[in-house]
């Protein structure tokens, strides 16, 4: 995964409601640090950036509608190349991920099927 939409997609988890507190209580204070730390290295990259600093502020309460700025105001700032912000952002994303694992959510089996989706707000068509 490419590092800015890494990035966006840990802020994202990490802003997502309920998507922390679901955690287990041993990991979920980890993740809620992990997540504080992201916001701030962002912050850091973000600074002086008018635009960025806003849409990382808003971010959370809409990320569809602030993503496209805040990935275009990343890029610009050099976040792809900034190690320890994709280092933070992945160790995010692996407390989300361990957490979702265990929870089964996407723990799926299927045989012998077809036009099966599985994920969160996907959208199939099909066509005979």
């Amino acid at each position: 995964m490419e590092p800015v939409t890494l990035i966006l997609a840990a802020l994202a988890a990490g802003a997502s409601a309920g998507t922390l507190d679901a955690l287990q209580d041993d990991v979920r204070e980890k993740a809620k640090a992990a997540y504080a730390r992201l916001r701030g290295l962002a912050g850091k990259r973000l600074s002086g950036r008018a635009h960025g600093e806003l849409a990382l502020k808003e971010y959370p309460s809409a990320p569809q509608k602030w993503e496209v700025l805040l990935g275009a105001e990343l890029t610009e700032a050099g976040a792809a190349g900034d190690k320890e912000l994709a280092a933070a952002a992945k160790a995010l994303m692996e407390f989300v991920d361990q957490a979702g694992a265990g929870s089964g959510k996407y723990n799926v089996t299927i045989k012998d099927s077809q036009g099966v989706q599985v994920g969160d707000r996907n959208i199939q068509v099909n066509k005979f």
